[in-house]
């Protein structure tokens, strides 16, 4: 029963886990015996993530700006050329921007959507080299995307690209799922609903607005880093070795409720 969530001997990627929720992943993902890389757009981040990170595990820092097209397929190119082998990715690296309707601008969309939904594509692409080549039936590589509940209901959020661009990742990550599923990869999504990250520092800073928010969530808290870095074990693992396409959610009752 223990070796079902053991991940000793693979090597995971998780962008943007220098901070935030990827920082809980890649801990979650040390702790049950994976080496780590983790990326930050910047350098500093991911040197002190790796010094951090090195007292659980292997693990690395690289600093990747996953904002444009060249910087995802230079991140990729890196690892492919490394030639080293890479078992997991975990899309985690996200990008908001909230404005009111009237006054949302262009710009509060490519950004969102090149690091929410392009950069996870690129690298899924240009990552398929490693994956495959020691991706068996009984031990697939796995690829696991970090979506939203925002992207999943309408959480009546001023963030119109980011909600659009989590239910594009949602979609996204079924259509890889089938079609990666010939070379023994499997693709999910986790939905995350509200947790510590500096997307809801403004949240948690006033009182009267974590009140809502815990009302607003069926088991009354937010998320902690054993809520997101268990599901992606249990994804990664062998747990989750015939588990593909679904987006499972990781927010406390949520969608749930409606």
């Amino acid at each position: 029963m223990s070796g079902l969530f053991d991940l000793s001997g693979k090597t995971a990627l998780v962008t943007g886990g220098a901070n935030g929720m990827g920082r809980m992943i890649a801990e979650g993902l040390l702790r049950a015996g994976a080496s780590v890389i983790v990326t930050s757009r910047k350098a500093a981040d991911a040197e002190a993530a790796q010094v951090a990170l090195s007292e659980l595990g292997q693990a690395e820092g690289i600093a990747a700006d996953l904002a444009s097209a060249e910087g995802a397929e230079a991140l990729a190119a890196m690892l492919v050329d490394r030639g080293a082998p890479l078992h997991i990715v975990v899309n985690n690296a996200g990008k908001t921007f909230g404005a009111p309707l009237g006054t949302f601008p262009a710009k509060g969309w490519d950004g969102v959507m090149m690091v929410n939904v392009q950069a996870p594509f690129t690298l899924v692409r240009d990552l398929l080299p490693l994956l495959r080549a020691h991706a068996t039936t009984e031990d697939p590589a796995r690829i696991i995307n970090i979506g939203s509940v925002a992207g999943a209901r309408v959480e009546n959020l001023p963030a119109y690209s980011y909600a659009a661009s989590k239910a594009a990742i949602h979609h996204l990550s079924r259509v890889l799922a089938v079609e990666l599923a010939g070379d023994a990869i499997t693709v999910n999504t986790i939905v995350p609903g509200y947790f510590p990250t500096s997307m809801t520092s403004h949240i948690r800073a006033e009182e009267q607005a974590l009140t809502e928010l815990h009302d607003h969530i069926p088991l009354c808290r937010m998320g902690r880093a054993d809520d997101i870095a268990g599901a992606c074990v249990f994804l990664s693992a062998a747990s989750g070795a015939y588990v593909t396409g679904v987006s499972l959610p990781v927010d406390g009752g949520i969608l749930a409720s409606g």
